[in-house]
């Protein structure tokens, strides 16, 4: 099975090196310094148990690229739609791409079933550039617990003891592609699992993300530094109820909401969306932020402490030109 790793920063780094640690036919495409320095020296990733080396194929042209099987897309969610034509040409014509990514994902409501099945997330999606491109039903999602940082170009440093990938269709059936995917992972300790149910895992996620991303974007301090003060505590334990009530409304069981705040709690790693605020690179303020405000505004959801934290952190990011508010995104008239 050919993969192809679309952004090999720090979380798609990893991966590709996981995989290339498992001996998968892998390769990346990057850019700038890491790409330079994958194709001279390799590509590095420091766990816990040890340095992984390899030297997958790098490119910054896809198109070089025999059709990949699966392609492995671990950019952020603002650069999705301008590589969305690539990723498409990019794939077998009977391949599959797995989004690695936080917050909402554009076709959440694919396979949804319901009165919002089909429903566009043009915020996400703008002239519906990945739905044509790639296409919904090439879609899979994956969810990824792996705090990673890029320490030096080529150099991937997986910080957690434990490692974890969650991937699944938005139709929920079963996949022979993502089952191999996961008995490639597991030997090399990025453990793997496939749902039936990945919308679960995506709120599951996206209630520490709401949380823990938008307290990191105001304090730009690990969340072990911020939730121990008690009026803090408080209020991102009304965030987490909040949360998982517009996941509820939708359909999904994001499990315990106050399981997240215990693991941020602990959590001496800043969120990436904070990593991106100080390095001047576009946030993910709609995936992670301001769709769900607006699902939830759809579900007639209440949610004023997501409302106010959450305005706070996107006035951060638009105060920082990190941040362009765009019209607004869920159309319901398909």
């Amino acid at each position: 099975m050919k993969i192809c790793v679309y952004g090999a920063g720090a979380v798609g780094g990893h991966i590709a090196g996981r995989l290339a640690a498992a001996q998968a036919e892998v390769s990346v495409v990057a850019r700038g310094e890491q790409l330079a320095a994958i194709r001279r020296q390799g590509l590095r990733v420091e766990t816990r148990d040890g340095e992984l080396l390899s030297h997958p194929a790098a490119t910054d042209r896809p198109g070089d690229l025999e059709p990949q099987d699966l392609v492995i897309v671990a950019v952020k969610a603002p650069a999705l739609p301008a590589i969305a034509e690539q990723i498409g040409a990019l794939l077998h014509e009977d391949g599959s791409a797995l989004f690695v990514m936080n917050g909402i994902p554009w076709w959440y409501f694919h396979a949804h079933g319901g009165s919002l099945d089909g429903t566009q997330l043009q915020r996400l999606d703008p002239g519906r550039v990945l739905w044509d491109h790639v296409g919904p039903e090439r879609a899979v999602g994956a969810v990824a617990y792996t705090a990673c940082s890029v320490i030096a170009p080529g150099v991937i440093r997986a910080e957690n003891p434990r490692n974890r990938l969650v991937v699944g269709r938005p139709d929920g059936r079963p996949d022979a592609r993502l089952d191999t995917l996961a008995s490639l992972l597991n030997p090399s300790g990025l453990e793997t699992s496939v749902t039936p149910r990945i919308r679960d895992a995506i709120w599951a996620k996206l209630l520490m993300n709401l949380i823990g991303g938008s307290l990191a974007v105001l304090s730009t301090s690990p969340m072990k530094d911020v939730l121990d003060k008690p009026a803090i505590a408080g209020t991102a334990k009304a965030m987490a109820a909040e949360g998982a009530a517009i996941a509820r409304a939708l359909g999904c069981d994001p499990g315990d909401p106050y399981e997240g705040l215990g693991k941020l709690s602990k959590s001496s790693h800043l969120q990436s969306i904070a990593q991106d605020l100080q390095a001047g690179r576009p946030m993910e303020i709609d995936a992670m932020f301001r769709v769900p405000l607006e699902l939830a505004e759809l579900m007639q959801v209440p949610t004023p402490n997501l409302d106010l934290v959450i305005e706070l952190a996107t006035q951060r990011a638009r105060a920082a030109g990190q941040y362009r508010d765009t019209s607004a995104v869920v159309d319901v008239s398909w």
